[in-house]
């Protein structure tokens, strides 16, 4: 049976309304090992030797202090478990780590941003409300640790976001996870642009 879902995110004031496809996925599922591509199930199954990998590269190129003042944020093995992320507002700041090319940098943070995250049916819709790559998504039950997000990126001033296997180059695979009290993260392993990994922040806006 093929999903329909439409999301319309209100942005903060002055921003305009998104709306986003009514078919994120082709076929609608609870089982993100369903519904993920070939290549983002390879990507989440190294995203352990990615982390790693990324982090190496970052301290070689002068970036331990700022890794090491991140905390958990940035340990492999910092995922604490259950509860999963709850719906509300976040803010969001996302950290590019390990250069994808040579010339780039090794460690480059990002400014926050308001995410919102909302029951949609038996699953959580994600959606980043500004900057130059908003992710749009869903999120998945995963494991005893973590959920999954999968989804996809929007670019610029565009206004919708590809379906989910669409363009392998917008997908987007991470893990949510938590690793403190209100404190949760999504590890992005071997994101198509700029890094090795990329993980996202996410505190209640409120």
């Amino acid at each position: 049976m093929r999903w329909s879902v439409l999301l319309a995110v209100a942005v903060l004031a002055g921003c305009s309304v998104i709306q986003q496809p009514a078919a994120m996925l082709p076929r609608w599922t609870t089982a993100w090992r369903e519904a993920v591509t070939a290549n983002d199930q390879k990507r989440l199954h190294d995203w352990r030797k990615t982390f790693v990998g990324a982090l190496t590269a970052a301290r070689k190129s002068g970036h331990s202090a700022e890794i090491a003042a991140q905390g958990a944020l940035l340990e492999p093995d910092s995922a604490l478990g259950p509860p999963p992320i709850p719906n509300g507002s976040y803010r969001c700041r996302t950290i590019k780590v390990g250069a994808k090319i040579e010339g780039m940098r090794d460690y480059a943070a990002g400014p926050a941003v308001i995410c919102l995250i909302r029951a949609d049916r038996s699953l959580q819709s994600f959606v980043t409300t500004s900057g130059s790559q908003r992710i749009v998504g869903l999120i998945f039950p995963g494991d005893a640790m973590r959920q999954v997000l999968l989804g996809s990126l929007v670019l610029g001033d565009e206004s919708q976001a590809m379906q989910y296997g669409q363009d392998q180059a917008r997908d987007v695979a991470g893990f949510v996870e938590r690793i403190g009290p209100r404190r949760w993260r999504i590890v992005m392993p071997q994101p198509h642009f700029e890094s090795q990994l990329d993980v996202m922040e996410l505190v209640p806006a409120s």
